[in-house]
């Protein structure tokens, strides 16, 4: 018999996501790098360049295809390929996502304080939980407006030190708290603290200007949000499941980038319909109400659809019997059944985690899926071989909406909504499974290629 091991034979380290699917993997490095809509925007464009991709600028001309396109505005990027026989006056593919989560912004003057205290003054994104950002080390990221020889011009920026903390009230100042709930008002209760002393008036502008090393007077604006800055990683004792901030929606997102790349990656081999041209749509400001300059109910998306059919030569009529051709799908992150609050959820829809996209239905429309749209989806799922869950809300119990029904009612086409399952939906840390990711890649990728 062996002698038995001594403290010198421990075994070797092993990296935190080694036998994860890849996917996976790449959602993690994925949020990671992504803090902000901007960030998103920036990652997903680096992806794209990698695949041959070309940048094109929405003053210029664009070019006649066959080409890989895409283009960025704000917080928002467009993406398409002309290919082989595909025709733009054929139709479109389209999946549309946000890249916008819940989250704490800084305001345009937000030096203040009090009791020996600097904080800075916050504004609520979206349907936030704040007790999630409650005790947290949070970074700053976003984009910050200079002046630029009597010019504005915009740039990243993202710090991921512990710069600031909303701390909660002790339970021995708030004894009912586990009895009663918490209830935090976002004006008096969310300032959060990053220093001590006195507030000094311009202290966050000067801060920026210390950041990007210019002169105070230099920061005309900026977009600046907390960011956790905690890690995504892998969770549980299988390792089955993505602790992350900002699953709802750079999921899907993700999920949207990857399967163009893929898409475009095979079509020299063929696909089932190579005359349709795939197109993504990673939009901002859905969490608010999608308007704005480049949210989903702007104009954005049907101008970009036009000068696509324009560009290779096609008329408005061309564009107009393109969209008659055209299907969409809104992705974007859906609720798995909860394990501590099943009375919440439709006992007779149950949704679990690594077992397929969530097909989501509501008969008031909420959400865009009807019988038409949802079955080009199951056939797109039944090509790729990835099961499909169907979602639906309790009847006493409203639910949310996405950009589903705002794409369908400003282009005219088919829609459905379907995403990624998870629990914890807009906290500041949010949760799904590890195998999920890598099949939801897959159903888009079906769906892109007809």
């Amino acid at each position: 018999m062996p002698a038995a091991a001594g403290p010198s034979s421990s075994p070797e380290p092993h990296s935190p996501h080694d036998g994860v699917d890849a996917d996976a993997v790449g959602l993690i490095e994925f949020i990671d790098s992504s803090p902000s809509p901007f960030h998103a925007v920036a990652r997903a464009a680096a992806a794209l360049d990698a695949a041959g991709f070309t940048r094109l600028d929405e003053r210029q001309a664009w070019p006649a295809p066959p080409g890989r396109c895409y283009l960025v505005r704000g917080g928002t990027l467009v993406a398409w390929a002309v290919e082989g026989e595909a025709s733009p006056a054929a139709g479109f593919r389209l999946v549309g996502a946000h890249t916008d989560s819940p989250n704490l912004r800084i305001k345009p003057r937000p030096d203040a304080g009090g009791a020996g205290f600097r904080q800075l003054g916050i504004e609520v994104y979206g349907g936030a939980l704040l007790n999630s950002w409650l005790d947290r080390d949070l970074g700053l990221s976003g984009r910050v407006t200079l002046r630029r020889d009597g010019r504005p011009e915009t740039v990243l920026m993202r710090v991921d030190r512990a710069l600031l903390r909303v701390p909660q009230l002790a339970i021995h100042l708030d004894r009912g708290v586990n009895e009663h709930g918490l209830v935090l008002n976002p004006q008096h209760h969310l300032a959060p603290v990053w220093g001590l002393g006195r507030p000094s008036e311009d202290g966050f502008r000067r801060f920026l200007a210390d950041e990007l090393g210019e002169a105070p007077d230099d920061i005309l604006a900026w977009d600046v949000m907390a960011h956790d800055l905690t890690p995504g990683a892998v969770l549980g004792v299988d390792r089955s499941m993505i602790s992350a901030p900002r699953i709802d929606n750079l999921a899907s997102c993700y999920a949207a980038v990857r399967a163009l790349v893929e898409h475009v990656a095979v079509e020299g081999a063929g696909s089932p319909d190579p005359e349709s041209v795939p197109v993504i749509c990673l939009f901002d400001h859905e969490e608010i109400g999608s308007q704005s300059a480049e949210g989903a109910d702007s104009s954005l998306l049907p101008v970009v659809l036009e000068r696509i059919v324009a560009a290779g030569g096609g008329t408005r009529d061309a564009f107009l019997r393109a969209l008659a051709t055209s299907r969409c799908v809104s992705a974007d992150g859906a609720h798995a059944t909860h394990p501590n609050y099943p009375e919440r959820h439709e006992p007779g829809h149950p949704i679990s985690l690594d077992a397929g996209p969530v097909l989501k239905h509501n008969a008031s429309v909420r959400y865009a899926t009807d019988a038409v749209s949802a079955g080009w989806f199951v056939l797109a799922c039944e090509k790729a071989g990835v099961p499909l869950q169907h979602f639906v809300s309790r009847s006493d119990l409203p639910c949310g909406s996405t950009i589903g029904p705002v794409t369908a009612s400003r282009l005219g086409i088919p829609t459905l909504d379907v995403g990624m399952p998870q629990l914890s939906m807009h906290s500041a840390r949010e949760l799904c499974g590890t195998t999920d990711p890598g099949l939801f890649v897959r159903a888009l990728t079906a769906f892109l290629a007809g």
